[in-house]
């Protein structure tokens, strides 16, 4: 499958459906879509990112970076459509590269606990369970990860 990932809006229409497939299946997982965690305006700030992976002229992938301090950015509604394609690991890296070039020295982000498939993916991406910050503090649920990606 052949890949093109490209800058785009999460309003975009293509992403639409992929965002609210994303909303479904936390739903189903968790029992909240996580819609109060993302805005849109995050990804018009600077130093944010969005992103759409297509393969074949489907839309099958996205997920967006925003900064959270000057050294610190955030993974913010990064999915795949469809599962063990290189999908999610393709946006993941291409995010990491993001946040380089963008300057950040560490990218965090938070999933539930329940949400064994996306804690097991991001522990097998080389990040690293780190204390809950943010609206994620006190919450039992949220397990938050890091990972270290400023040039050495």
């Amino acid at each position: 499958m052949a890949l093109v990932i490209r800058k785009c809006s999460p309003n975009d229409e293509e992403v639409k459906p992929l965002l609210s497939a994303l909303s479904d299946e936390l739903f189903r997982i968790t029992g909240n879509d996580g819609r109060a965690s993302f805005s849109d305006d995050d990804m018009y700030r600077e130093r944010s990112v969005f992103l759409i992976v297509m393969a074949n002229g489907e839309a099958v992938g996205c997920g967006g970076l925003r900064p959270v301090t000057d050294e610190v950015c955030e993974i913010k509604r990064m999915y795949a459509k469809y599962r063990g394609q290189g999908i999610g690991g393709t946006i993941l890296q291409r995010l990491e590269r993001h946040a380089r070039q963008y300057g950040y020295k560490e990218i965090w982000l938070e999933t539930r606990k329940v949400n064994q498939d996306a804690v097991q993916f991001y522990l097998q991406q080389g990040y690293q369970v780190r204390s809950n910050y943010g609206k994620y503090v006190g919450r039992s649920e949220a397990i938050c990860f890091k990972k270290v990606v400023a040039e050495e």
